[in-house]
């Protein structure tokens, strides 16, 4: 149609007649007079429209699905993100409150002994030097350690330091079966060797035969002169079997050390030590009743605040 003067006529016309039908039916409602016309449109258009909305809906769900792909994975990961950080802040607050404690057991320990440690932190463990229970410590020469040096814990005693090197050192476990040490009962003052087992008890041989033991007697270290490889009275643990041994001019005995080696993180190296022997001062009060049934102490430290502290 050329645009003439009649032509825009008709338009403005017809405009005009579908503005005042939109204005009929909708005042009109239910009772439109076009009502029956609105209705057989939609008859006739509706399963078209369904048809076009059936195959329109799926490839809008997919874009809709990959438009909103990039913010759930956004979230994933952050929620990821957020636990990992969680976890790894409990965990370490888990550590440094049982660093702490352990830290403090020792110093307890070196208290109650009159020991002077260095505090260590265990960084490896291992075979070492032909030795098949070594630990590795972060501490060396350059912190005035030296080879045979007495190694302690919150528990008793450890091992001894067999090599150092400026900023580490290793240290033999006194469940190794190569470890020897000079060990003596508690009260009798009984005096024997114990050697190392690996995960087993350790075995004391005590020098006389016809000393008198039991099960959950406890033994502490004898000492060397100087305090080197060992320093006196350091707890060792309690005896878990005497075997029959008669006729011997020893007895043996299994003891159940105090220290769990498996479980090492913090050692005190002992670089002073003490003035006098302390006899049994560091072990704990004497174990009652209530202690179990095998006689072991409730707890393997003395509850003496410390008089000579790590350097």
């Amino acid at each position: 149609m050329r645009d003439t003067r009649q032509s825009r006529l008709l338009l403005v016309l017809l405009v005009l007649v579908a503005f005042a039908l939109i204005t009929v039916d909708i005042k009109g409602g239910d009772d439109s007079p076009l009502g029956g016309a609105r209705r057989a449109t939609a008859a006739a258009l509706g399963p078209v429209e369904n048809a076009a909305a059936s195959a329109v809906d799926p490839v809008a769900g997919y874009i809709r699905a990959i438009r909103d792909a990039g913010t759930h994975q956004q979230r994933l990961d952050q929620i990821t993100r957020e636990n990992t950080e969680l976890r790894q802040k409990l965990a370490s607050s888990d550590a440094a409150a049982g660093r702490s404690k352990q830290l403090d057991d020792m110093l307890r320990t070196a208290g109650a002994g009159g020991y002077t440690v260095k505090a260590a932190q265990v960084i490896a463990i291992g075979a070492a030097q032909g030795f098949s229970w070594t630990i590795t410590i972060d501490a060396g020469s350059d912190d005035g350690l030296t080879r045979d040096m007495t190694v302690v814990d919150g528990q008793g005693l450890v091992g001894r330091i067999t090599t150092v090197a400026p900023t580490t050192a290793t240290v033999l476990l006194a469940s190794d079966p190569g470890f020897t040490a000079g060990v003596r009962l508690e009260g009798s003052g009984e005096i024997g060797f114990a050697a190392g087992q690996g995960a087993s008890p350790m075995k004391v041989e005590l020098l006389n035969g016809r000393a008198q033991v039991k099960a959950g007697d406890r033994l502490v270290s004898f000492g060397s002169q100087s305090g080197r490889p060992f320093v006196p009275g350091v707890p060792v643990g309690t005896v878990k079997e005497v075997q029959a041994t008669p006729g011997q001019l020893t007895k043996t005995i299994l003891v159940e050390p105090y220290v769990q080696f498996t479980r090492l993180d913090l050692v005190g190296v002992v670089v002073v030590p003490p003035r006098t022997d302390p006899r049994d001062a560091v072990l704990p009060p004497a174990p009652t009743a209530s202690a179990g049934a095998d006689g072991n102490p409730q707890a393997p430290i003395a509850a003496v605040p410390p008089t000579t502290g790590g350097n």
